[in-house]
């Protein structure tokens, strides 16, 4: 689109959201957005303390982590981290959702016990 080229998935997805017409990925509100970027920045933090959590204590470490956006899904009503879907849940559910069937396989944890959301 307008020659630009881009790399990063993330990048890609909120350039799509801003440019083209369509049900937005963001929401229009400004706290929401910010929480948004928050979680965003917070992505390469969660996915490395829980591989790196794989070597030593997958509870403590890997259940922080887990604990982290259990915390941020309590921030606004419904189901999703802003509440109705949006970017921030497509980019986390890969991760969780993977994370949760290795872990539970491998070292027996059931991340979601004690996080109902």
């Amino acid at each position: 689109h307008n020659n630009k080229i881009i790399g990063e998935s993330l990048d890609l997805a909120k350039y799509l959201d801003a440019h083209f017409d369509g049900p937005a990925l963001l929401p229009d509100d400004p706290a929401k957005r910010e929480f948004a970027e928050e979680l965003f920045t917070y992505t390469d933090t969660f996915s490395k303390t829980v591989l790196s959590s794989f070597k030593g204590d997958v509870v403590k470490e890997a259940g922080a982590a887990f604990d982290y956006l259990e915390s941020a899904l309590q921030k606004f009503d419904g189901p999703f981290f802003l509440g109705e879907i949006s970017l921030v849940d497509f980019v986390y559910i890969p991760f969780v959702e993977r994370f949760q069937i290795f872990i539970q396989e491998v070292f027996k944890y059931d991340i979601t016990s004690g996080r109902p959301k």
